[in-house]
């Protein structure tokens, strides 16, 4: 079978196009026959060296795919065999045609959802989800949601108002993004391509306070919001950082101003993401989330996709389709 192979740390040129030996599922394991597989942007991080792999290269690439369940492993239920579902791999193995998961992974797919639309929101459906649960939004407070036109950022955007904000500002990058932002629900817009974006936040709040940031930035503009922020309610939920490093911010930063940061990562915040994956999905057949994809590619243009990501350009997901 074809699979993309991760041969070292470096630069998108390391996704190379290979011919593989189809996987065989250990015991409570499956293998679908991908039909959609996301590009994700922590994968960027991963195959640049900026964090470590979990298996050391060469290795097939990709954390996540959607497909039909061709063969299960030991202690597997066989009836899963012919259903479409999503599945998560242990961090490597879903750029291919056949992607070998945990059976405990698997999320079914709705019959009247498409492939491509399903990995468009998997990971970034089910992030916005538990970061809103862990806002517990009371339906009159003002949030600001940090990259908001794709991924994460986008789904948040959609949904904040049906899970208890009253007002969303949303940074984006550029013209195209912030009328993507507008379009998805944001009811103020900032672009965060200006390194001093922060400063604008009084002239845009009036006499009002931000009492959630939903930071997916981080780097040295994360402090700069604390001014901007409710005393003693306000609370920061930090989940990415796009600009290279984590939030910078200190516990004196915030004891002084009697607010909260949340660190929404770790296994037990991944767990918590995993558990949301079905509900994500319906989401999208309820209405309520919308996908935005930008592009599908061939799987043998991995490497493009990675290109395209690390440009910031996409208005949606890069999908892969073998």
């Amino acid at each position: 079978m074809q699979a993309i192979v991760m041969t070292g740390a470096g630069g998108p040129e390391v996704l190379v196009a290979r011919e593989v030996p189809e996987p065989t599922p250990g015991a409570g394991e499956v293998v679908i026959r991908a039909e959609a597989i996301p590009v994700l942007f922590p994968e960027t991080l991963l195959r640049s060296g900026a964090f470590p792999m979990p298996a050391e290269p060469p290795v097939t690439f990709g954390f996540e795919a959607v497909g039909t369940v061709t063969a299960t492993g030991a202690d597997v239920d066989t009836g899963l065999i012919g259903q479409r579902v999503a599945v998560t791999t242990l961090g490597y193995g879903s750029y291919a045609e056949y992607v070998c998961a945990p059976a405990d992974s698997v999320t079914p797919v709705p019959d009247d959802l498409s492939a491509a639309d399903a990995a468009a929101v998997l990971m970034s459906g089910s992030v916005a989800l538990t970061l809103l649960d862990t806002a517990a939004l009371t339906g009159s407070e003002t949030v600001l949601i940090e990259a908001a036109a794709t991924g994460v950022g986008a789904a948040l955007t959609q949904l904040a108002k049906t899970r208890g904000a009253a007002r969303v500002i949303a940074t984006a990058g550029g013209p195209a993004k912030l009328a993507q932002a507008r379009k998805l629900g944001a009811d103020d817009l900032i672009d965060h391509n200006d390194p001093d974006w922060p400063s604008r936040l009084p002239e845009i709040l009036g006499d009002a306070t931000l009492d959630l940031v939903f930071d997916s930035i981080g780097g040295p503009t994360a402090a700069a919001l604390l001014d901007a922020m409710t005393p003693l309610r306000g609370r920061v939920l930090s989940y990415g950082f796009l600009s290279g490093a984590p939030a910078q911010i200190t516990a004196t930063d915030l004891l002084f101003r009697g607010l909260s940061l949340t660190g929404c990562a770790g296994p037990h915040w991944l767990a918590r993401v995993a558990a949301a994956r079905a509900t994500a999905l319906h989401q999208v057949t309820s209405g309520a989330l919308v996908p935005q994809i930008d592009t599908i590619l061939p799987l043998d243009q991995a490497a493009e996709a990675h290109r395209a990501l690390e440009s910031r350009t996409p208005l949606g997901a890069v999908l892969l389709r073998p």
